[in-house]
């Protein structure tokens, strides 16, 4: 009996151990195979490595404060084109930037883009982004074209990023939040030509 009873307690302990063993080598296993990725070719499967998130960070954090402003900041005498990428802009900002959207449309600064003419543009100079305090600073320049006359000024801002989830409205998977325009002065104007040149 007693023999039968160490031969039942070892075959128990030996199988636990095994299974434990198991378990976290098909742990270990799985973690290494989700780093990488089959892509269909034309049919062909090919193996790509999957980059981490940490190597991606500066780039994708970089690209979302860089479309931010491009939907923001480029604005066509165009009711439709304004509403379309404001909203498109709001998905990638928080109340910092609603506040924003509001003073422009409180102040009349859109209907007054559609009722003249008035052609907005900004062409990023430089982003600086920090990946440890999560800080970016936004260097561009507008440019402000009437029928009548050229203007170029020069935006700096600065905000911060968050992690959120991805989604087809925010693929980068980040927010902005904290968002101040810290310089938006003139830097030159000029009257355009009969020709519009």
């Amino acid at each position: 009996m007693k023999l039968a009873f160490f031969v039942t307690i070892a075959g128990l302990l030996t199988s636990i151990i095994i299974v434990l063993i198991v378990v976290v080598n098909t742990n270990n296993l799985i973690r290494e195979e989700r780093k990488y990725v089959y892509v269909l070719d034309a049919g062909i499967p090919m193996l790509v490595q999957r980059s981490l998130l940490e190597e991606n960070e500066e780039v994708e954090g970089m690209s979302h404060v860089n479309m931010f402003h491009s939907f923001f900041f480029n604005l066509p005498p165009d009711d439709r084109f304004i509403t379309s990428n404001m909203r498109r802009a709001m998905y990638l900002i928080d109340e910092s930037g609603v506040k924003l959207y509001n003073d422009l449309r409180e102040r009349g600064t859109l209907n007054q883009i559609i009722a003249n003419s008035i052609l907005y543009s900004i062409k990023t100079d430089s982003i600086n982004y920090n990946t440890n305090s999560k800080k970016f600073y936004y260097y561009g320049t507008q440019r402000i074209e009437r029928t009548t006359s050229i203007t170029y000024r020069k935006l700096v801002s600065e905000g911060y990023l968050m992690r959120v989830a991805r989604s087809d409205n925010n693929p980068h998977g980040l927010l902005i939040y904290e968002y101040k325009i810290l310089q938006n002065d003139d830097i030159e104007s000029r009257t355009k030509s009969r020709s519009g040149f």
